[in-house]
């Protein structure tokens, strides 16, 4: 009985990421935006029913804890460079041959709400072609309906990119089960067989000569699925630290002052605006922006960056499609 509701309650997320991904989707494309160790986790409580929206909170001053977006394009460096700050070879001929600099989206239903708000902060008139590779219900834990990489590689053979943006996760808060054998969530058997999953889908991207970032979870109202999410961030964090991956760290701007959930913000020009979705796992459409501009800022970055490099010779290519050595990504 405890694991039919743990099923169950799994099984309520992917159906609110649907109908999430879905309204965000089509609500971006109106217009009309307001300008190490990883501990189990326990059980996540089930997932409540979306109620009616809150009515938003006075305006107070932002909570030193909620730091501006463009905050994360400034985070310091470690000594060691990371790989996939620096423009690779396919991202420098782009530019050199002023070409539009693709950048691709790949994710669940939370990603098609990062791929919204990066369409709209990449534009094509500046020089971007953001294409969504995301699909709702999707995950590493779900390659019995989906195999991830097969499925992402065949996609990027159709359509080339330069960059690769990453948000997995809300589907993957559950067991995982792999050649007969399952682990439960946050298990040894579980970090061992997505860390391989993960490992092997970031190789391929940069076989496709892809610079990739991570994007992470935000703070989950529901407690419970809140203490998965901070457990999966801390799992994505370091395996990404070993590959040589930024990590993006969206938490620290979807949260109170406290630390505990927060359902509105308060934006530059010192309005209220909504901050996240009815179910209390997604965003609002000036939430994704919220969280992706500073992902925004270290694209750019990379791109000016980019602009100064000699030119890539063909050698350059084909070093760019083999998949680097964990131990030298740092």
């Amino acid at each position: 009985m405890v694991s039919l509701r743990f099923l169950l309650d799994r099984t309520a997320i992917l159906f609110l990421g649907i109908a999430a991904g879905v309204a965000i989707g089509y609500a971006f494309g109106t217009g009309n935006e307001q300008k190490q160790a990883v501990v189990l986790a326990p059980e996540a409580a089930p997932i409540q029913a979306a109620g009616p929206a809150v009515a938003p909170p006075p305006p107070t001053a932002p909570a030193a804890a909620d730091a501006k977006p463009e905050a994360l394009a400034t985070q310091p460096k470690t000594e060691a460079p990371i790989i996939d700050e620096q423009p690779r070879p396919a991202l420098v001929e782009g530019v050199k041959n002023g070409r539009a600099i693709r950048v691709g989206v790949f994710g669940d239903s939370f990603g098609d709400g990062v791929w919204s708000a990066l369409y709209r902060l990449l534009p094509a008139s500046a020089g971007f072609q953001v294409t969504k590779f995301s699909q709702a219900s999707t995950g590493f834990t779900r390659y019995r309906s989906l195999n991830l990489e097969e499925h992402d590689s065949a996609q990027i053979a159709d359509a080339p990119i330069d960059i690769a943006v990453i948000s997995f996760g809300a589907n993957d808060a559950q067991g995982v089960c792999d050649g007969g054998h399952c682990g439960a969530l946050m298990s040894a058997y579980w970090q061992k067989v997505i860390s391989a999953r993960v490992e092997s889908y970031v190789a391929m991207l940069r076989r496709h000569g892809a610079a990739i970032y991570w994007v992470g979870l935000p703070v989950m109202r529901d407690t419970g699925f809140d203490s998965d999410a901070r457990a999966m961030n801390s799992f994505y964090k370091a395996l990404m630290d070993r590959l040589g991956v930024p990590f993006v760290d969206v938490r620290p701007l979807t949260t109170a002052g406290s630390g505990g959930y927060e359902a509105y913000y308060q934006d530059a020009d010192g309005s209220q605006k909504l901050l996240r979705a009815n179910d209390g796992i997604h965003m609002s459409m000036n939430g994704y922006l919220h969280i992706s501009r500073g992902l925004a800022a270290r694209i750019r970055s990379s791109v000016s960056e980019a602009k100064v490099q000699p030119a890539p010779s063909p050698a350059a290519f084909d070093n760019s499609t083999a998949a680097p050595d964990p131990d030298n990504s740092q």
